[in-house]
């Protein structure tokens, strides 16, 4: 039996005197699994993602990804991590104008020291893939939403990496883009690639996740 890809036992985040933006939460994620957590705002789902990104730090408890304990990692540590281990896809796409769009996709492996010819091999086919190859030496600005949150997946993927987070990755998108990122994250799901997404969008979590997690005042609700 593998380890989880990602473990959380007994976390809470606190960020004032005010109740805990996360409190007492414990879950697990396997290998594979598609995961959607839902939930009105200010019901802690960013934070969750956050703490486990490595981009935030539990007030009590701990956070394991990929069997690392991330919480106790330094700053310049969390970073390699997530280079090496966590695709992180955003609703508005975090795409660098100046660069291409290939060049946008392998900002992270020339991050991580990968070798260039590799990188630059793997950069294409994952733009095949997803069928974008063609705006490969395109500016971002040209491309349409669909399209811009495909480099971003790209971009997330390039590192092989164990875990991808989306956070509301259809947030910013018109209906039939939308439809494009829902089929997409289905085919990486497919693919066998581990997935936690939050989002607001119902549909998305209906087509891609085979677990939801319903969160409220800080708290999971149901896991179903």
């Amino acid at each position: 039996m593998t380890d989880p890809v990602i473990e959380l036992r007994g976390v809470t985040r606190r960020y004032d005197e005010g109740p805990p933006a996360l409190h007492d939460v414990s879950l697990t994620v396997a290998a594979g699994e598609s995961v959607a957590v839902l939930g009105p705002s200010g019901s802690g789902k960013s934070t969750l993602l956050n703490l486990v990104a490595g981009l935030d730090r539990p007030s009590e408890g701990t956070v394991t990804v990929a069997g690392t304990r991330v919480e106790t990692l330094g700053e310049a540590a969390s970073a390699r991590f997530r280079r090496a281990h966590v695709g992180l896809v955003f609703q508005f796409f975090n795409l660098l104008d100046d660069l291409t769009v290939l060049e946008n996709v392998l900002l992270p492996a020339h991050l991580a020291g990968a070798p260039k010819r590799g990188a630059r091999e793997n950069a294409t086919r994952l733009l095949d893939s997803l069928g974008i190859a063609r705006h490969a030496d395109a500016y971002p600005g040209r491309l349409s939403g669909g399209e811009r949150q495909r480099v971003a997946v790209a971009r997330s993927l390039i590192n092989r990496p164990a875990l991808l987070l989306a956070d509301e990755p259809t947030g910013a998108l018109d209906t039939a883009s939308g439809e494009e990122v829902r089929r997409l994250l289905t085919d990486l799901h497919a693919g066998g690639q581990t997935i936690v997404l939050v989002t607001h969008d119902l549909r998305l979590a209906q087509a891609c996740a085979t677990r939801t997690i319903g969160m409220r005042d800080g708290r999971v609700e149901s896991d179903r």
